[in-house]
C-alpha cells in the first residue's frame, strides 16, 4: 500500500512494504488479500470500503481538533455533584499523563516489571485508607456511582439471606449515583428505599444503606446514630464521601461506616466532561476478602527483598466466571496514580491549606449572599451552599450567570446550588455575588464589609464533624514537595516498569498497539479537559461533534446503527448490552427469558456480566479445535427456547480463530427467540474486513482502549461503548441529569452520560488520521503479523488452534504444557525468563491453562517480531537443555528468572550457569538492557501476610 510522505498510516503500522513482502513470501502467499481470504470465511467477508473518509496527516488532524475544541465554551462551573475544578500540577501532567512510560503500561500481571506503578498504587491506597479512616482500600474503581453500586452488591452477598433484600439510599445522594443503583439493584432482586435519612427507621429486612457526605446539596450531618441503628439490625453502611472534605471532616471509618466510596477527581485530575477519574473504595476489616477490583499488596521476592504485587489475585472476580459477585476486571490506574501523586506533591499541610481555603471562600460567599438579602438554606457545609433567592428568580440568576460565563446548579423548586473548588479565588466569589446584588451600590456596600471583616467571626457556618485524626504521615507524603524531588521520584518509579516505550507487549486479547503522541495531545486541551459533565449542551458543542462523529465511525465499522458511549469500561459495556437485551425482552412481555448461553472458551467477564444482569448462565461446549460445538449450541438453544435471552460470543474467538459457522450460530439463536451479543475484544481483526451486523449480531461492546488506540494506562482507563441494532435503540442507557432522548432506556450504567468522555478524542483522532483505507490496512497487518509469528514459532512450540485453512486470526496460542512433564518448566517460568530478554510475557494460561496467547498488533515492525520470536526460540533451547540433563532441573536460568542487576553484580555466584547467560542471553541485551528491579515475587507469602498500604520507611532502607 503506497502512502504519502506525511501520511499517519505508516507511522502507526509497523511493517514497511519490504517487511510485508518478506513476511508474505515466508507464508508462501502472493498478497495481503490472499491471506485475508484464507483467514476470514468468505460468507462474512466485507469488500466494500469503509465510509469513514480519507486519511489525514497529524498536522492537519491537530488543526481540526483545535477547531472542534473551540466549539466548547469554558465556563467556571460551580455545579458540584461530585465534580470540581482542580489544578493539575505541571510536574504530574508532563511526567505522568503525557509520558508513554506511564500511559502505555499494561495491567501489572507481571509484578517484576511493574514495580513502579505498583508502588504508585500502594501510595493511592495508603492515601485512601488515611483519609477515610478504614484499614483497606483497593487500587480504584470506575467512578463514584458504580463504586456505590459495588458496595451495595458486596453487602448483599455478605448477608446471603433472601429475607434481607432492601437497601436504603439517602435521597441526599447524587442523582447519578441513585440512578446507577436503580440499574444494578433490579436484576438482582434488591429493593431500594430512597428516603430522608433523618426520618428513617431500619428493620430486619434491610441489608445495607448508602449516605452522601457531605450531601449532594452540601449539608454535613453527623451519621453516628444512623450507623448504630443499621448495625443493630445487621445492616452495613456505605458512605460516599468527598475526598477533599475529608481533610477537614471526621472520616467515615471513625463514625461507624463499613465502606467508604467516592471520586478522587478533585485531587489533580481534570473534570474532562465526566472522566476518566479514579473512584476509591475502602472497607473495614470484615470485607477484606470481598472487596471488588484489584488490591495491591506487599510481598517479598526470592531474595527476600520487598516487592509489590496484586494481592489475592482471585479477587479479580471474573476469574470465578458465573460465580463472580462483580465483573470488574479493570481500574482507573493512570488516574489513581495522578491523584496519589497529587497528595505526594502537596503533602498533608498543603492539602489541608487547600481544603481550608475552599471552605473559607464558601463561608465568604454564604455571608455575602445573606448580606444581599437572600437566604442560605445550608446550615453546616464544606464547599457547597443552597440559596433561596429573594427578589430574583432562578431563571433571572441563570441568565445573568451565563452572561458572566458561570454555571450554577438549578433545582426544580427554584433554589440553586453553588459549589466552590480549588480554582476559586476571592475575586471569583465577588463575581458570583454581583449576580445576586440588586444594583451596584448594594454590592459596593457588602463588598466593603466582606473585605474588611473576618469571615471567621460568623460562627453560624462552622463545620460540625471536625476531623481530629492525623493523615498522610508516611514519609512518602512528606518528602517530595519541590519539583526537582518530585520529578526524580516519578522518574525512579517509571524506570522500574516495562511499557511500550521499551519493547512490544504481545498480550493476546489485550491489543497493545501504538498510542500515538498526536492522538494524546487533544485530551489536554483546556476546551476538552476543563468541562463539567453536567454543563449545558450549548457549551459543549465540540464534544457533541466528537461524540457524533465517533458514533458514526463505529456504526459504519460494526453495521449496527445505534451507539451509547456511556459504559466506561469493557465489562461495563458487556453489562450494558445484556441489560438492553433484558429490557427488550421485558418490553415484549417475555420476562421469562433469562438464559444466557456462553461458550466454555469465553472470557470470564462474560458470565460475570450475565449474572449481574439477572441471567442464568448455561455453558456451551467447544470442540477439539476450539470452535463452538454447533450441536451443543443447537440442543441447548432448543431446550431453553422459551427462556433463551442471549448468546454471548467473542469473534474472532478467544482462541484467535474466525469460526466458519458464525452465521449459523446467530441464526440458531434468533430462531429460538434470543439475541446475539458479540464481545468486541477482538474487533481489531475485523475492522474493514467484516461487520458484526452482517453475520447476525444484535449488540456489541467495543473496547476503545484496545482496537481504537486509547492507552491502557497501567490497567485503566478504558471505554466500552455499545453499538446496537435498531430494535434495541430505544432501550439504550438514559441519564438523570442529561436528556438522552430515550424514554424507555435503561437507567444509567455510569455516573456521566458519555462515560469517560475526555478520552474519546483519542479514538476519534486515530480513526480520523487512519481513514477507512488505513483502518482496513491495520486489520490486515495485525493478521499478517500474527500468522508470520505463528509460522516462525510452530517448529518450536505447538500452535493450538487454527482456522479451516490453517490460518490464525490476529492472535494465536502456543502450547507449553508438555514441558512441565519433560523438564518441570512451566508457562510461568517462560514468562519470567522473557523478562531477562527484555519482553513482557504474552497472556499466560488464558484461555487454556499452560499456554501463552500472543497478539503482536499491526504496530510492531518485522524486526521487533523477529526479536521476540528469537527470544522464544532461545528459551526453547534452554528448555531443551533442561530436558537433556545439560542444565539442572531446579537451578537453571528459567526457574531463577528474572535476574536482577543486584544479583548479577553480587560477589557470590552459586549457579551452574554463567552471569552472562543469565543476564545477556542475546546480543541485543548488551546494547540496551532492561533490568527488573526485583527477582521473582513470592505470591503465597504476600497473601499470607496481607499488607496493602505504604510499608514503614525502614523497609525501603
Amino acid at each position: 500500500m503506497k502512502h504519502k510522505h506525511d501520511s499517519f498510516i505508516p507511522r502507526h503500522v509497523g511493517p514497511n512494504e519490504k517487511d510485508i513482502a518478506q513476511m508474505l513470501e515466508f507464508l508462501k502467499l502472493p498478497s495481503l488479500n490472499a491471506l485475508i481470504d484464507e483467514t476470514i470465511p468468505s460468507s462474512i467477508r466485507n469488500t466494500k470500503p469503509l465510509n469513514i473518509g480519507k486519511p489525514i496527516t497529524e498536522h492537519d488532524l491537530l488543526q481540526k481538533a483545535r477547531q472542534i475544541a473551540d466549539k466548547n465554551k469554558i465556563f467556571r462551573s460551580y455545579i458540584g455533584m461530585g465534580y470540581s475544578g482542580t489544578k493539575v500540577p505541571p510536574v504530574i501532567q508532563r511526567n505522568i499523563l503525557e509520558n508513554p512510560g506511564w500511559y502505555t503500561q499494561y495491567t501489572p500481571y507481571q509484578a517484576e516489571i511493574s514495580q513502579g506503578r505498583l508502588e504508585a498504587l500502594i501510595i493511592f491506597q495508603s492515601m485512601i485508607t488515611d483519609l477515610t479512616g478504614l484499614p483497606l482500600a483497593n487500587a480504584s474503581l470506575l467512578d463514584e456511582a458504580t463504586a456505590a453500586a459495588e458496595a451495595m452488591t458486596m453487602f448483599y452477598r455478605q448477608v446471603k439471606r433472601s429475607d434481607k433484600n432492601i437497601f436504603f439510599v439517602s435521597e441526599c445522594c447524587h442523582p447519578q449515583t441513585i440512578d446507577v443503583l436503580k440499574t444494578r439493584s433490579e436484576p438482582l432482586g434488591i429493593k431500594l428505599e430512597i428516603e430522608d435519612h433523618q426520618n428513617f427507621n431500619f428493620n430486619k429486612n434491610f441489608f445495607g444503606a448508602l449516605l452522601q457526605y457531605p450531601t449532594t446539596d452540601g449539608e454535613i450531618y453527623d451519621y453516628r446514630n444512623f450507623c448504630n441503628s443499621a448495625h443493630t439490625v445487621g445492616a452495613f453502611v456505605a458512605v460516599a464521601a468527598d475526598i477533599m472534605s475529608l481533610l477537614l471532616l471526621t472520616p467515615p471509618g471513625e463514625f461507624g461506616a463499613d465502606t467508604a466510596v467516592g471520586n478522587t477527581q478533585r485531587f489533580g485530575v481534570p473534570m474532562g466532561y465526566g472522566g476518566p477519574h479514579a473512584a476509591y473504595f475502602a472497607v473495614s476489616e470484615k470485607f477484606k476478602r470481598n472487596i471488588p477490583g484489584r488490591v495491591i499488596g506487599v510481598s517479598v521476592d526470592k531474595h527476600g527483598n520487598q516487592a509489590f504485587r496484586m494481592a489475592l489475585q482471585t479477587r479479580e472476580q471474573h476469574i470465578r466466571r458465573e460465580k463472580a459477585t462483580s465483573n470488574i476486571c479493570t481500574a482507573q490506574v493512570l488516574l489513581a496514580i495522578m491523584s496519589g501523586m497529587y497528595a505526594v506533591y502537596h503533602g498533608p499541610q498543603r492539602l489541608k491549606k487547600i481544603a481550608k481555603s475552599i471552605h473559607k471562600k464558601t463561608k465568604l460567599l454564604a455571608r455575602g449572599i445573606e448580606l444581599l438579602g437572600h437566604t442560605v438554606i445550608s446550615k453546616s457545609f464544606f464547599d457547597t451552599i443552597i440559596i433561596s433567592s429573594c427578589g430574583k428568580t432562578a431563571s433571572d440568576v441563570r441568565a445573568e450567570a451565563e452572561k458572566k460565563k458561570l454555571n450554577f446548579r438549578y433545582f426544580n423548586h427554584g433554589t440553586l446550588g453553588i459549589s466552590l473548588d480549588e480554582l476559586t479565588t476571592e475575586y471569583d466569589v465577588l463575581d458570583i455575588l454581583k449576580i445576586f446584588a440588586k444594583d451596584t451600590s448594594t454590592f459596593a456596600k457588602i463588598e466593603h464589609e466582606l473585605k474588611f471583616s473576618s469571615s471567621e467571626k460568623n460562627d453560624k457556618f462552622k463545620i460540625i464533624q471536625t476531623r481530629k485524626s492525623e493523615y498522610l504521615t508516611h514519609p512518602t507524603f512528606n518528602s517530595y514537595h519541590s519539583e526537582t524531588e518530585m520529578m526524580r521520584f516519578i522518574h525512579r518509579l517509571k524506570n522500574k516498569d516495562l511499557a511500550l516505550n521499551t519493547s512490544m507487549i504481545p498480550l493476546g486479547s489485550c491489543t497493545m498497539k501504538l498510542n500515538a503522541a498526536a492522538e494524546m495531545m487533544p485530551i489536554t486541551f483546556p476546551e476538552f479537559s476543563d468541562i463539567h459533565p453536567f454543563a449545558p449542551l450549548a457549551q459543549t458543542q465540540g464534544y457533541q461533534k466528537i461524540i457524533d462523529e465517533l458514533s458514526r465511525f463505529l456504526t459504519e465499522i460494526t453495521g449496527l446503527p445505534n451507539v451509547s458511549m456511556q459504559p466506561n469500561s469493557g465489562a461495563q459495556g458487556e453489562y450494558t448490552g445484556l441489560m438492553v437485551i433484558r429490557t427488550y425482552h421485558r418490553s415484549n412481555a417475555e420476562t421469562n427469558r433469562n438464559i444466557c448461553l456462553i461458550p466454555a472458551s469465553a472470557h470470564g467477564t462474560n458470565p460475570a456480566s450475565a449474572v449481574m444482569a439477572g441471567m442464568q448462565v448455561v455453558v456451551v461446549k467447544c470442540d477439539e479445535n476450539g470452535n463452538v460445538d454447533l450441536d451443543d449450541l443447537r440442543n441447548k438453544s432448543e431446550k431453553y427456547r422459551k427462556k433463551l435471552a442471549a448468546f454471548m460470543i467473542t469473534y474472532p474467538s478467544t482462541h484467535g480463530v474466525f469460526e466458519e459457522a458464525i452465521i449459523e450460530m446467530c441464526a440458531i439463536i434468533h430462531q429460538n427467540g434470543g439475541q446475539v451479543y458479540v464481545d468486541g475484544a477482538n474487533l481489531n481483526a475485523m475492522v474493514g474486513l467484516c461487520r458484526p451486523a452482517d453475520f447476525g449480531a444484535d449488540v456489541i461492546h467495543i473496547n476503545l482502549h484496545k482496537t481504537f488506540a486509547i492507552p491502557h494506562g497501567g490497567g485503566g482507563p478504558g471505554m466500552g461503548p455499545i453499538c446496537a441494532a435498531q430494535h434495541l435503540a430505544e432501550f439504550l442507557p438514559s441519564h438523570p441529569t442529561v436528556n438522552s432522548g430515550t424514554k424507555k432506556g435503561i437507567t444509567a450504567v455510569a455516573a456521566a452520560q458519555w462515560g469517560s468522555a475526555n478520552i474519546l478524542p483519542i479514538s476519534w483522532t486515530y480513526i480520523t488520521m487512519m481513514g477507512g483505507t488505513g483502518l482496513t490496512y491495520a486489520s490486515q497487518i495485525a493478521i499478517l503479523n500474527a500468522n508470520y509469528m505463528a509460522k516462525r514459532l510452530e517448529k518450536y512450540y505447538p500452535v493450538l488452534y487454527r482456522g479451516a485453512i490453517g490460518r490464525v486470526g490476529h492472535e494465536f496460542i502456543i502450547d507449553l504444557r508438555q514441558f512441565r512433564k519433560t523438564s518441570g518448566i512451566t508457562e510461568e517460568d517462560v514468562a519470567k525468563r522473557l523478562i531477562d530478554y527484555g519482553f513482557h510475557a504474552p497472556t499466560m494460561s488464558f484461555p487454556v491453562p499452560g499456554t501463552l496467547m500472543i497478539e503482536p498488533t499491526e504496530s510492531e515492525s518485522e524486526a521487533e517480531l523477529d526479536r521476540f520470536c528469537e527470544a522464544l526460540i532461545s528459551i526453547r533451547e534452554e528448555i531443551a537443555g533442561v530436558e537433556s540433563g545439560k542444565f539442572d532441573k531446579l537451578d537453571n536460568v528459567l526457574k531463577n528468572a528474572p535476574h536482577t542487576a543486584r544479583e548479577i553484580a553480587a560477589e557470590g555466584w552459586n549457579h551452574p550457569y554463567s552471569r552472562e547467560q543469565a543476564a545477556f542471553p542475546t546480543a541485543w541485551q548488551k546494547e540496551s538492557k532492561f533490568w527488573p528491579s526485583v527477582g521473582r515475587v513470592d505470591n503465597a507469602y504476600g497473601d499470607r501476610h496481607l499488607t496493602c498500604t505504604c510499608p514503614p520507611i525502614e523497609d525501603y532502607e
